[in-house]
C-alpha cells in the first residue's frame, strides 16, 4: 500500500514494520530464552578463535600430577556412603580387567581430565561415556533406539571429557579383545573423527533437523559401520526379548492371592524386610508427581505387588537399588527400578576445569533431566523420588535394553563401533552446546583426532597401571574383593 502524496510503502514483513527506505523496526522485543534476530553469524568463528588459546594438538597432553590420589584411596573414597557389604563385589568387578577398572573409576579419571586442556565450551555431558555405556532400549511405540544409556554422573561440564573417556575406553576394550595397538589407536582416532564430522553436519542443518538428526536407521551408513550390522542385529534380537515380563518370569513366583513376589537369588537379588519394602512403595507417590500428567492414567492401571533389592552395574555396585513389581488387571508385569542417585563423581573436579558445580535440588532430578537433555528419545516413565531422605531415580527396568560388548568385538569391527559411538556422542552434546561453536573449534582436518587418540593410548596405559595396583592391593589383603560376582 502507498500513502497518498508520499510514495512511501508501508506494511509488514515477517512480523516487523517496514518503514521508509525499507528500514525494518522490530514489532516485538527480543524474548528471553530465544535467539536474537538477526544473528551475528559469529558462532563458528567463536569456536575457531578458541584454537589460539587451546590448540587442538594440546589435547594429547596427559601430564603426571604428584598429588594424584593413589588407587586404593580413590577406590575407598568412591565407596564412601555405599552399602559396606557390597563394596567387595564392586572391587572384584573393577579388578577383573583394565577396562572394568575404567568403568568403575569415573571420579579418578575426572581428577586427571581436570588437569588437561579445556576450551571452556560447556555441554550437558554423560560423565561416564565409556564404550559400554551406549546401547539399545525401547521407545514408547515398541521400537528400538540406540543412544547413550547411563547417566549417573551427568553434569554440565567440558565436552572434551566425554570424548576423551570414550576414546580411552575403546583402546582398553580393543586390548582386552586382543586387537593390535594400531587397531586400538585407530578406533579411538575414528571415534573422534566421527564426533567432529557429525558436529560439522549438525552445524549446517536447520535447528529442528539437527536436533533429531541421524535417525537410527541412518546411523550405520552415516558412520560407515557396515561391519557392525550382524552384531547390531543379534543385539537387537536379544533386546526385544529383554522385557519386564521375562525378568518377572525368572525372578518371581505366584502368591496365594493370584499375585506374584520376588524370589531370593543372592547375591544379586534379595527380598527386603516389610518396612523397607513399604518405604520404597510409598515413595512412588512422590515419583508420580515428577511425571507428565498424561502418564498417570497408564500407571493407575497397575498395582504394586512387591519390592526387592538388586545389585547392578560396576560403578553402581553398593548403591541402593530396588526393583518394584507392578501387575495390571491381567497379571502382566511392569518392573520399575528405583535406584539411588549419588552426587556425580565429576563434581569435585569441575572447578579445577573452570566450571561451576551448583548443588542440584535433587540428585535424582539431576540424572533424569540430564538424560532427557542428551537423548533424542527417553523412557516415558523416567522420574525421581526420595526414600528415607535419600534421592533416587526411577525408570523402567529391562525396557528392551541391549548393548554391544566392545571388548568382544572383532578387530575389524572396533573402529566401526568407535565411529558409531562418536557420532552418537556428538548428537547428544549438540542438544546443549551450540554445534556451530564446537564444529568451529574441531575444524576440518584430523588434528583433534590425532591428539585425542594419543591421549587415549596414554590414558589406557595409565589405567592398566592403576588396575595392576588394585589387583596387587586385593592380593595383599588391603582391599576386600569378591571376584567373579
Amino acid at each position: 500500500m502507498t500513502e497518498a502524496g508520499t510514495g512511501t510503502r508501508t506494511g509488514t514483513d515477517g512480523g516487523r514494520d517496514v518503514g521508509a527506505g525499507g528500514a525494518v523496526a522490530a514489532r516485538v522485543p527480543d524474548v528471553p530464552g530465544f535467539a536474537r534476530w538477526p544473528g551475528d553469524g559469529s558462532a563458528k568463528a567463536e569456536g575457531k578463535a578458541l584454537r589460539t588459546r587451546v590448540p587442538r594438538s594440546a589435547h594429547a597432553a596427559l601430564d603426571p600430577d604428584g598429588s594424584r590420589p593413589g588407587v586404593v584411596s580413590a577406590v575407598e573414597e568412591s565407596n564412601r556412603g555405599r552399602i559396606p557389604g557390597l563394596t567387595p563385589i564392586r572391587a572384584g568387578r573393577m579388578a577383573a580387567t583394565p577396562f572394568a577398572f575404567l568403568r568403575g573409576s569415573a571420579g579418578l579419571m575426572a581428577y586427571d581430565l581436570a588437569r588437561t586442556p579445556v576450551t571452556g565450551i560447556g555441554a550437558q555431558i554423560c560423565g561416564d561415556a565409556h564404550a559400554a555405556n551406549f546401547g539399545l532400549y525401547g521407545d514408547a511405540r515398541g521400537g528400538l533406539v540406540i543412544d547413550l544409556n547411563d547417566f549417573d554422573e551427568t553434569v554440565h561440564g567440558p565436552w572434551e571429557w566425554d570424548l576423551k573417556r570414550l576414546a580411552a575406553s575403546l583402546v582398553l576394550a580393543g586390548r582386552e579383545a586382543g586387537a593390535d595397538e594400531d587397531t586400538c589407536r585407530e578406533a579411538a582416532h575414528d571415534a573422534v573423527g566421527a564426533y567432529r564430522r557429525t558436529m560439522r553436519l549438525l552445524a549446517r542443518l536447520p535447528a529442528l533437523d539437527a536436533w533429531n538428526a541421524i535417525a537410527d536407521e541412518e546411523l550405520v551408513s552415516h558412520t560407515d559401520a557396515h561391519d557392525l550390522l550382524g552384531t547390531l542385529e543379534r543385539v537387537s534380537e536379544k533386546a526385544r526379548a529383554n522385557t519386564s515380563g521375562r525378568f518377572a518370569a525368572r525372578s518371581t513366583e505366584a502368591t496365594g492371592d493370584g499375585g506374584r513376589r520376588f524370589v531370593d537369588a543372592p547375591p544379586v537379588l534379595r527380598r527386603v524386610p516389610a518396612g523397607e519394602a513399604a518405604a520404597v512403595a510409598a515413595s512412588l507417590e512422590q515419583y508420580l508427581g515428577t511425571l507428565s500428567e498424561d502418564r498417570l492414567p497408564l500407571l493407575a492401571r497397575y498395582a504394586v505387588h512387591d519390592v526387592a533389592f538388586r545389585v547392578v552395574g560396576t560403578g553402581s555396585v553398593g548403591t541402593r537399588s530396588y526393583v518394584v513389581l507392578l501387575l495390571d488387571h491381567r497379571g502382566e508385569p511392569l518392573v520399575l527400578q528405583v535406584k539411588e542417585a549419588r552426587p556425580s563423581a565429576l563434581v569435585p573436579h569441575l572447578a579445577t576445569a573452570g566450571f561451576d558445580a551448583p548443588a542440584p535440588e535433587h540428585e535424582g532430578r539431576r540424572v533424569v533431566m540430564g538424560q532427557k537433555r542428551m537423548q533424542v528419545v527417553s523412557d516415558i516413565l523416567l522420574g525421581w523420588t526420595s526414600v528415607d531422605g535419600r534421592p533416587f531415580q526411577v525408570r523402567q527396568f529391562r525396557n528392551r535394553k541391549g548393548s554391544v560388548d566392545p571388548a568382544a568385538l572383532a578387530a575389524d569391527q572396533l573402529d566401526d563401533y568407535g565411529r558409531m559411538t562418536g557420532a552418537l556422542l556428538a548428537r547428544a552434546h549438540s542438544h546443549s552446546a551450540d554445534p556451530r561453536v564446537v564444529a568451529g573449534y574441531c575444524g576440518k582436518n584430523e588434528e583433534l583426532d590425532e591428539a585425542v587418540a594419543a591421549f587415549a593410548v596414554a590414558y589406557a596405559d595409565r589405567t592398566e597401571a592403576d588396575h595392576a595396583e588394585l589387583v596387587a592391593a586385593v592380593r595383599a589383603g588391603r582391599v576386600a574383593a569378591e571376584l567373579g560376582v
